[in-house]
């Protein structure tokens, strides 16, 4: 048996941002502190951000008076942010730069009151921030999650409309509704950048590398991790099975009897000590050689907010 790892793979800049902010808050104010929805979602991650004092919360309500609150990096309406000042919280932004991004493009589109299309996942953190950010009567906000939901859209002045998008969507099902989108609407506004992170993008361009050289495909992170279900989901689109793990005890043995090549990667949120967990697992199961795919660079990387960076003496 052979194991291919996908690059790039696993933590993004603005997850490695998010975890750092939670680590160092701890370490200047010392537990508990209280972090606004999973920080990242990976369910390793947040249970060793437990064990050093992290309390997460779904609701500003459930937090102390006083308190200290951290925001995830799917971001936060503000409406959220509203009520956390109410409290009296002490407020630290882990919200990933490329979510702010799309909040900004929400914000401008409401103030000049073109209605905004959003496409992406109901329910999702990212999506419910990111709602929050449009305050305009005269326009509106619509979201919307698949190509056959534009027809039952009812947009007021197709002259005045625009769209953005979840960060981390499926890139190709992403372009053909924004395809037909503009085959409907003609004037309508894209943005000046691509919402969908570089992140995203290169790991699902690498999962397309990996899927013609492997026969099944595993790929690490937790259920509710938008990207990592995105990765699984382009897999069995391309014809070859996947599986979502969150560790190496969820490796499914049975399915990969009989294969001679296993792929993996790992989702954004999802760090690189569970694919070397899972690749040591995976060799004493079958004595498997383990190689490494060409991967594009990933340099990206965010500053941290000024108050953590100066306390903690970094530039």
């Amino acid at each position: 048996m052979q194991i291919i790892l996908a690059n790039p793979r696993g933590f993004c800049a603005g997850v490695d941002r998010a975890i750092e902010i939670v680590k160092r808050v701890l370490a200047q104010l010392g537990a508990p502190i209280y972090v606004h929805h999973e920080v990242v979602h990976n369910k390793t991650v947040v249970e060793e951000l437990k064990v050093q004092g992290a309390v997460f919360v779904e609701k500003i309500e459930n937090i102390p008076d006083g308190a200290t609150v951290i925001f995830s990096a799917h971001g936060v309406a503000p409406s959220v942010r509203k009520e956390a000042k109410k409290k009296k919280l002490q407020i630290f932004d882990a919200t990933c730069p490329l979510v702010i991004k799309v909040h900004m493009e929400v914000v401008r589109y409401s103030r000049l009151a073109y209605e905004c299309i959003l496409i992406g996942h109901a329910g999702h953190p990212e999506i419910e921030g990111t709602l929050g950010y449009y305050n305009n009567l005269e326009g509106g906000i619509y979201l919307l999650e698949k190509q056959e939901d534009i027809s039952y859209l009812h947009v007021k002045n197709p002259l005045k409309l625009a769209y953005v998008t979840q960060t981390t969507l499926s890139v190709d099902n992403t372009n053909q509704i924004i395809a037909r989108l503009k085959q409907c609407y003609p004037f309508i506004v894209s943005p000046k950048k691509e919402d969908i992170c570089y992140a995203t993008q290169n790991r699902q361009d690498a999962v397309k590398q990996l899927i013609s050289q492997c026969d099944v495909v595993l790929v690490v992170g937790s259920v509710n991790s938008s990207n990592s279900n995105r990765l699984k989901e382009l897999s069995e689109r391309l014809g070859k099975p996947a599986y979502l793990v969150d560790s190496a005890k969820d490796i499914p043995f049975k399915a990969l009897t009989n294969k001679s090549v296993i792929g993996i990667t790992a989702g954004a949120s999802a760090p690189e000590f569970l694919v070397q967990q899972l690749v040591t697992s995976l060799q004493k199961w079958s004595g498997g050689q383990v190689r490494e795919l060409m991967g594009y660079p990933e340099n990206i990387t965010f500053t941290l907010p000024r108050e953590l960076q100066k306390e903690m003496g970094t530039s």
